[in-house]
């Protein structure tokens, strides 16, 4: 059966209105499946609209009364488990209610995530970009999620659950899914500082529109339903994108097995790692007692929790978007020891001028930075560069030659796009320096 038809007819069941003037399709989108205008749109419409009812959630599940019950146990570092139980269940259980819904993603072979890349691929076309490293932290956290809250959990209800086919593989796929697919509601204002986020959900036809940085259609929750809008008019024909946040490159690779290429997403960025700084800094240090103060400077700024060892200062195309931590990073290494003897004694990252503070680096700040400031900040954005395989030059002549892109494989374009606009920025910083 013609998965589409099965969904929409389940759509009119469960109460979720599409407007006569889109429509889904394989054809005409720029992957999977996508939503279209089937007429001219204008700004402002209503293209259809889901009741909470039609929602998949951990309460609106068949088990959803079990995994309330068990919410205590079910706590994890992701928020996800109750969600991906209630995923476990209701994919294989051949009564559920949301099998026509399923039945768009039949086996989640569409997912083609770096989680489910050979690591050894990961490591050849990903160096340097990110990627790789919240790759292996996803599938320590899944294997630990699985083996000691999943497990546990269906042992305890071997009427609804069965080791033998809620596998660890259809839960790394439920984990990819949920990454790409979900929503998070998100929180009210004064709800922010208290609350966690929202746990995720599934939400039916949202989550078939493809994104773009420079979308077209927004989602708008109300108490009732939630409801994908027009933001500007929209040719007939033309496909309609929502966004999934200010998302870089990496970020959409990593979570939704994508990226944009160049120069789509103006929400790209580029990472330069905090302890890049500190190599700069130390290679600079001309005697062992520049370099131990150089060590004192990065035990200060961590003990300020301005820098980490695993932390990132992240660039984007217009500005730095940690700002306070480079500005403080890069005043403080490039102190002379009088210099930073003085300000550890008078506090003076609290006596730092307000304008200071709020100021922002933004392209132009950057380059007006004190030449110390400048030379260390562009020694790090070089060593970033080392850390990738290959350089700007070559991948821009891979992107100019169509012969040469199309040889390439999905993921070895993917992930020449996510390279490739990281490079791009951290060559623009360069220039500015």
């Amino acid at each position: 059966a013609d998965p589409i038809s099965s969904f929409l007819a389940w759509c009119g069941r469960a109460g979720v209105e599409l407007s006569p003037k889109v429509r889904l399709s394989r054809e005409g989108a720029v992957a999977g499946y996508g939503l279209l205008a089937a007429e001219e749109l204008e700004r402002g419409e209503v293209l259809f609209t889901v009741p909470r009812t039609a929602l998949l959630s951990q309460h609106t599940s068949s088990i959803g009364g079990l995994l309330q019950e068990a919410q205590e146990s079910l706590q994890s570092q992701s928020g996800w488990v109750p969600l991906l139980l209630a995923l476990l269940h209701e994919y294989t259980a051949s009564n559920s209610w949301w099998q026509p819904y399923f039945s768009l993603w039949q086996d989640f072979s569409s997912l083609d995530h770096p989680m489910f890349w050979p690591e050894e691929e990961r490591a050849r076309l990903l160096q340097g970009t990110s990627i790789p490293e919240a790759v292996d932290k996803d599938l320590a956290n899944i294997q630990l999620e699985y083996s000691s809250i999943i497990l546990p959990f269906m042992e305890s209800h071997p009427d609804i659950f069965d080791p033998k086919v809620h596998t660890l593989e259809l839960y790394k796929q439920l984990v990819a899914f949920v990454m790409a697919y979900s929503f998070q509601e998100p929180l009210e204002e004064e709800d922010e500082d208290e609350k966690g986020p929202n746990p995720p959900m599934m939400v039916p036809v949202a989550d078939i529109l493809n994104h773009v940085a420079n979308h077209n259609a927004n989602l708008e929750y109300t108490p009732q339903c939630l409801q994908m809008v027009s933001t500007r008019p929209i040719s007939k024909g033309q496909e309609i994108f929502n966004t999934y946040g200010q998302m870089a490159n990496w970020q959409l690779l990593h979570m939704y097995g994508f990226a944009e290429p160049y120069p789509g997403n103006t929400n790209d960025t580029a990472d330069v790692q905090m302890v890049t700084l500190r190599r700069a800094a130390l290679r600079r240090a001309k005697s062992e007692a520049e370099q131990q103060l150089v060590r004192e400077q990065w035990d200060f700024l961590c003990q300020l929790e301005m820098v980490g060892e695993e932390g990132a200062f992240v660039l984007g195309w217009d500005e730095v978007l940690t700002e306070e931590e480079l500005s403080m990073t890069l005043k403080v290494l490039c102190m002379s020891a009088e210099e930073f003897q003085e300000y550890k004694e008078q506090d003076g990252w609290e006596d730092d001028s307000e304008e200071e503070e709020t100021s922002t680096l933004s392209n132009e700040a950057l380059s007006r930075l004190k030449a110390p400031c400048k030379k260390l900040l562009y020694d790090s954005v070089l060593l970033t560069l080392e850390s990738y395989r290959s350089d700007l030059r070559a991948e821009q002549e891979l992107l100019d030659t169509k012969e040469a892109f199309e040889q390439l494989s999905r993921r070895e374009q993917q992930a020449l796009h996510v390279r490739y606009g990281q490079k791009r920025i951290l060559h623009q910083l360069l220039q500015l320096l």
